[in-house]
């Protein structure tokens, strides 16, 4: 039996902390992934051209929303062009890691500590 689906149900209705979700993914390994994402998501008020889209805010978000959102960009679940193209070159690993490094940090838009 698959547990992650019920883990994730488990902390989204905060029966489960969050850092067990968040064991899963590396921090750091997460950081240094991150660098792609900056582009977009590091930059204050920022807005694609084409989808015209203001780019959300994504640190200090919840490592389950992260995870899940981009495992739907990957999957095709979430249409975004620019965020499916990014997402589909990610590994469940590497999803992880990422999440793991936006939960934790703590400035409005990551990536610009």
């Amino acid at each position: 039996m698959n547990k992650k689906p019920l883990v994730i149900l488990l902390a989204a209705c905060g029966l489960l902390p969050l850092s067990a979700v968040q064991a899963a993914g590396d921090v750091e390994a997460g950081k240094a992934k991150f660098y792609t994402c900056i582009g977009c998501h590091g930059i204050e008020d920022y807005s694609n051209v084409y989808p015209t889209y203001k780019v959300p805010k994504v640190g200090g978000q919840s490592a389950v929303y992260i995870e899940s959102a981009l495992k739907a960009y990957r999957d095709g679940q979430r249409s975004h062009p620019t965020m499916q193209g990014q997402a589909r070159s990610l590994s469940d690993q590497d999803i992880a890691d990422i999440a793991a490094y936006l939960a934790q940090t703590t400035v409005t838009t990551a990536g610009t500590e």
